[in-house]
């Protein structure tokens, strides 16, 4: 045995070795509670909704009739209200979401840009509640004069912009819960765009500038395929958050189970439907129609997860 063997043989072990296994040990058990608990919260979810899901069946999705006195629920019409007003907040709040992020890395001057971005991340801390009053207070009422209204009388009767623009003019619609919930979700996209506009290796933007590129070919062609990816997650992480927002949506889309005619009718997602039946549901089928709602919007998160990673999963295999 050489000297160096010996050396290698009596090298005492290393700080803090002997609680390896317990760090280990309390790691497992954190991701095993976790799987534990989203099981616990499915089932749970799953055995109090099912009155409803066995009476009512397929049905249950399809059905708009929402009738507590009658024991009639159908889902259909919350369903769509919350794709529709997710799906409108993020065609709003992307693109600016976007011209914020590259405007922060690419054009703001340095004194100001730490500035804004922390104003950015601030805006994303706001509790919802304090969106849905303002929407309910300050924006319906100045959306109803300035924006609904004209819309509605200047739509030719008859004509596909007065189908388009029908509804009560009082500022509680399917658009201005799309604009709120769009208010809301903006800084998270932005900041999460902005870091990874940040992520870009400063070799590659110099390289673009260098043979001549402008500003925005550089972002477009350097800079989002580089983080594109990612970029995927910030557009989901919106997207979920529009999904399941409540309070904002509740105080501003008027609350009403009837699949949308209009970009001004009234609606009622899954997240405000629960919030404003679920403390006056007495009936059995009328709480177990609830939580088979919330059953199906904690599908539709699933979904849009899944959605998200075969996307990634097929970007990183092509």
């Amino acid at each position: 045995m050489t000297a160096v063997d010996t050396a290698l043989i009596d090298r005492p072990s290393p700080k803090g070795a002997q609680f390896d296994p317990l760090f280990l040990y309390a790691c497992g058990a954190a991701a095993t509670l976790l799987l534990v608990s989203l099981s616990g919260l499915v089932i749970s979810l799953t055995i109090n909704g099912w009155p409803a899901f066995h009476k009512f069946g397929f049905g249950f999705l399809t059905n708009v009739t929402w009738d507590p006195v009658a024991e009639v629920f159908g889902a259909a019409g919350p369903i769509v209200d919350t794709f529709v007003c997710s799906i409108m907040a993020l065609a709003i709040s992307l693109p600016l979401a976007f011209g914020v992020a590259v405007c922060l890395v690419e054009y703001c001057p340095s004194l100001l840009r730490r500035p804004i971005g922390i104003a950015v991340e601030l805006l994303a801390g706001i509790p919802s509640i304090v969106y849905g009053m303002w929407g309910l207070f300050i924006f319906a009422p100045l959306f109803a004069q300035y924006v609904q209204l004209p819309l509605t009388e200047a739509a030719p009767p008859g004509s596909i912009w007065d189908t388009l623009t029908a509804g009560v003019p009082n500022g509680a619609n399917i658009l201005t819960a799309s604009i709120v919930l769009a208010i809301m979700i903006l800084p998270y996209m932005a900041a999460v765009l902005r870091e990874l506009l940040l992520s870009v290796p400063p070799q590659l933007r110099e390289s673009g500038y260098g043979t001549g590129a402008t500003s925005l070919e550089v972002v477009m062609s350097i800079s989002l395929p580089y983080v594109r990816r990612s970029a995927i997650g910030a557009v989901m992480l919106g997207l979920g958050r529009a999904l399941g927002e409540t309070m904002a949506v509740t105080f501003v889309i008027g609350n009403s189970h009837d699949f949308p005619k209009s970009i001004f009718s009234s609606g009622s997602t899954i997240a405000s439907t629960i919030a404003n039946e679920f403390n006056e549901a007495t009936g059995v089928m009328h709480s177990a129609a609830l939580i088979a709602l919330g059953v199906v919007l904690l599908v539709m998160t699933f979904g849009v997860l899944a959605i998200a990673r075969f996307l990634l999963g097929s970007e990183q295999r092509v």
